[in-house]
């Protein structure tokens, strides 16, 4: 008699965010659609009591976490942020437009499970305003970048990148919303992979698993 292994439960994601949560809204319609398998959003978190993405959140009926971080040291944030993540069985964090660098400590709690999307293609143009960089710089082309987090920032270990050209006529605005656009399809792809499993990491290479030989 073969031996059937019981299904495994899906990841947990929390979601941290600061502002309109689009990247959060792409995420969960992917899992709503069945294009993004194998996870549930467990909670959305934001540090912005007013963050739109959070009303988003609730609308889907989706459990949210409010967390202030004006006024309140950041190492004791980020431990109650710690706190309230495994209150709700967080597997995989994932920053959707959240707008504060994390501790040490952060990361440490979540070790290799912290993702982030940046819009460069990283290691060009970290930081804030990313597609001003890029125009001012004259690059021909942009993109965006997902990566796991580490104590630098937009530094941490590239999981995928897609690129954006940019047009003569580009202003920061038309050039930001062309790679919002690819954002939304490149983070659920790229949330996928890392559930998948089926990947090394050797330095600052992601390297997918090698097929089986036949």
């Amino acid at each position: 008699m073969s031996e059937v292994s019981a299904p495994r439960a899906p990841v947990a994601l929390g979601i941290l965010l600061s502002g309109r949560g689009s990247n959060f809204m792409a995420i969960a319609e992917a899992i709503r659609a069945g294009r993004l398998q194998g996870c549930t959003i467990a909670v959305v978190l934001s540090n912005v009591a007013d963050a739109p993405g959070l009303l988003a959140a609730q609308e889907l009926g989706l459990s949210t976490v409010t967390l202030v971080s004006k006024g309140t040291p950041r190492a004791e944030h980020d431990r109650n942020m710690v706190e309230a993540l495994r209150r709700h069985g967080v597997d995989l964090v994932v920053l959707a437009g959240y707008m504060r660098v994390l501790t040490a400590e952060f990361l440490r709690a979540f070790p290799d499970r912290v993702l982030n999307i940046h819009p460069s293609l990283l290691p060009a143009f970290p930081g804030l305003h990313a597609q001003r960089q890029a125009l001012e710089y004259g690059a021909a082309v942009a993109g965006c970048t997902v990566h796991f987090v580490d104590e630098a920032v937009d530094h941490g270990v590239i999981v995928l990148q897609r690129t954006v050209p940019v047009e003569p006529m580009d202003t920061e605005e038309t050039l930001a919303d062309r790679i919002l656009n690819v954002e939304h399809l490149a983070y659920p792809e790229a949330i996928a992979r890392v559930l998948s499993g089926g990947y090394a990491v050797r330095g600052r290479r992601y390297l997918p698993a090698e097929p089986l030989a036949s």
